[in-house]
């Protein structure tokens, strides 16, 4: 059984990725189509799947079309079981599919201020209020996760779940622009962007130039390295 992924930009596309990573890192076999996120093709490309219109969508191997990451998720972690998806313990599932959700919905100050990008590090960028809410309510779900794991370090649930898919594109964002965390939240952001997973995915978005390179800010930068 091989799925379809339909994906825009490596560089700049957070949900992209974690439809990505739902399929990578559970060893899930999947085919990539690249969508015109950046270069206005999009609609055009992604017609034959309609209604869908946004990256990430899936196509399971019997044709049936799937929109939205936490859809995605639900749909493949349904269709297996065995692969671990979700924590097995039902206390630890339930508060795994909580930070999920909250992440689709929820920290708007974060993701619209601090676009996923990982080109390099913003040297010097001051975080709003609004971002230092969202960070606090990120640090706050994360804490809770490990209560109810009894993790004290590495994956939120022990093992890598969903929980962690959704949020490394919130690492990246901690990461890329230079957001200040406890040192706990540092290092889990670095267990997840340092996965070779992450890292190929890194890489390949690197093969893409851009003319104008997009959320361009008028700071410094430096090269991307994980802090501690």
């Amino acid at each position: 059984m091989t799925y379809d992924l339909y994906i825009g930009d490596r560089m700049f596309s957070s949900w992209s990725l974690r439809g990505w990573l739902m399929l990578e890192k559970f060893a899930i076999p999947h085919n990539i189509h690249m969508m015109g996120l950046y270069s206005g093709t999009m609609a055009q490309d992604m017609a034959h799947l309609a209604p869908a219109r946004l990256v990430p969508t899936l196509r399971t191997p019997d044709g049936t079309v799937v929109g939205e990451s936490l859809a995605m998720g639900e749909t493949l972690a349904e269709r297996h079981p065995d692969a671990g998806l979700w924590p097995a313990d039902p206390a630890q599932r339930a508060t795994a599919r909580w930070l999920c959700a909250e992440m689709v919905g929820g920290f708007s100050a974060l993701r619209t201020d601090c676009a996923m990008q990982l080109n390099h590090i913003w040297d010097g960028f001051e975080p709003s209020a609004a971002v230092k809410s969202d960070l606090a309510r990120v640090e706050t779900l994360w804490s809770h996760a490990r209560t109810v794991s009894g993790s004290t370090d590495g994956y939120l649930f022990g093992a890598y779940s969903l929980a962690d898919v959704f949020y490394t594109p919130v690492a990246a964002r901690i990461a890329g622009y230079d957001l200040p965390v406890s040192p706990q939240a540092r290092a889990y952001c670095n267990l997840l962007l340092s996965d070779p997973a992450v890292l190929r995915w890194q890489e390949q978005a690197h093969e893409v130039q851009y003319d104008q390179m997009p959320y361009d800010l008028d700071l410094p930068k430096r090269e991307w390295t994980l802090e501690d």
